[in-house]
């Protein structure tokens, strides 16, 4: 039977891998990133905002917390994953 070691590298949830590379990454190169990941996120809030308001952007976000909880933990570990991906290609 398989079971998630989080000590284990290969084991692991994709966020926990993330950070265990945040941690232990290039200082500068997971800084980089994560600013990429803020850049990329208020790009994204600003232009819904311009489409729907503010007020509409939030309450769409609460509905689709509310109602996409599976599509929303997918989608963040896609990110983490191509994340993880381009932290260790660039950290070499």
């Amino acid at each position: 039977m398989l079971y998630e070691d989080e000590d284990d590298f290969f084991m692991g949830s994709p966020k926990s891998k993330f950070f265990d590379i945040l941690f232990n990454a290039n200082k500068e190169l997971v800084k980089t990133k994560l600013l990429e990941i803020v850049d990329r996120y208020s790009a994204m809030e600003i232009l819904l905002e311009k489409q729907v308001g503010a007020e509409a952007l939030d309450a769409m976000i609460h509905t689709v917390f509310m109602d996409e909880m599976d599509a929303i933990v997918e989608h963040n570990n896609d990110l983490f994953i191509s994340s993880v991906g381009t932290i260790l290609t660039q950290n070499e």
